[in-house]
C-alpha cells in the first residue's frame, strides 16, 4: 500500500548538522535506504519539512521508513495512508452508503 510521510525536522540538531556540513549526506543516506517513490522538500510548521509517498508491503515496514528520521534528525513523522482512484473505486461506497447510511 502506498502512505503518505510527512518529516518534520526540529531546528536542531538539523542547523547544527548544516553547520558541520553533514545534513546532505545524512539525507542521501536515508532516502538511499528508503527509496521513495518520490520526496519533496518544504517547510513544515515553521520548520524545515519532507513529504515522502514509499510503497509500504506491511505494517511491519514502517519502523525501518521512519526510524532513520527519528535517530538521525530527532524528526516528527505523520504517516497516512493514500489511495489512488482505483483504490477508492474498489472500496464499493455504494455498499458502505446502503449499510450505513
Amino acid at each position: 500500500m502506498k502512505m503518505l510521510i510527512n518529516v518534520i525536522f526540529p531546528i536542531e540538531p538539523f542547523n547544527s548538522m548544516v553547520r558541520d556540513g553533514s545534513a546532505g549526506e545524512n539525507i542521501g543516506r536515508v532516502i538511499d535506504d528508503i527509496k521513495p517513490e518520490s520526496i519533496y522538500f518544504t517547510e513544515q510548521e515553521g520548520n524545515r519539512g519532507a513529504v515522502m509517498v514509499v510503497e509500504v508491503p506491511d505494517a511491519s515496514a514502517i519502523p525501518s521508513i521512519v526510524e532513520p528520521w527519528f535517530l538521525n534528525f530527532e524528526a516528527n513523522c505523520e504517516i497516512r495512508i493514500a489511495m489512488t482512484a482505483e483504490d477508492l473505486g474498489n472500496a464499493n461506497l455504494a455498499a458502505l452508503g446502503a449499510k450505513w447510511g
